[in-house]
């Protein structure tokens, strides 16, 4: 999947964004917390209608990128679920193994190389803290506020730096 530099990008989350991961967050809600199953689930995630109809819309006129705090072993599944869920094809960027910085951290870092290289139109994400980084770092910010929030995700993202 090669960059149409000639497009601006629009990079989109997953979890939370694009994908309903309230399924699988009983595996994470516990200690000992089971990681394992938890992304192993990640295939089944339903899709979030409005952040799907938001990546079309962008499509239309922005190449769609990908961006994810899940682990780079989650490659082959998180690609399936794009393709069997009709997201426009793009590059996927993933938390490399033994990354566990929060995701406000890694996604800006990410993102601010993305932007050195081409014009980035829009970001969107559903967490507040990745949001008011992006903001801070001035980019366009769309706020995934279409599902409910879950303190879990929180934690495992900017906590302990999982997804």
């Amino acid at each position: 999947m090669s960059m149409a530099a000639d497009r601006p990008l629009a990079v989109f989350d997953l979890d939370g964004t694009l994908t309903d991961t309230r399924h699988r967050l009983h595996y994470v809600e516990s200690s000992p917390k089971d990681w394992r199953a938890f992304f192993r689930a990640a295939g089944e995630d339903p899709p979030l209608a409005q952040g799907v109809a938001l990546a079309l819309e962008l499509g239309k006129e922005c190449e769609i990128g990908y961006v994810t705090g899940r682990p780079e072993y989650l490659r082959r599944t998180t690609l399936r679920w794009l393709t069997d869920h009709g997201l426009p094809e793009g590059p996927l960027w993933m938390r490399a193994a033994g990354d566990r910085r929060p995701a406000r951290v890694t996604k800006l870092q990410l993102l601010r190389g993305l932007a050195a290289e081409r014009d980035v139109a829009a970001v969107v994400d559903d967490d507040e803290q990745v949001c008011a980084a992006y903001e801070r770092a001035g980019f366009q910010v769309v706020r995934a506020d279409w599902m409910p929030a879950a303190e879990v995700l929180h934690e495992v993202q900017e906590e302990e730096g999982r997804t």
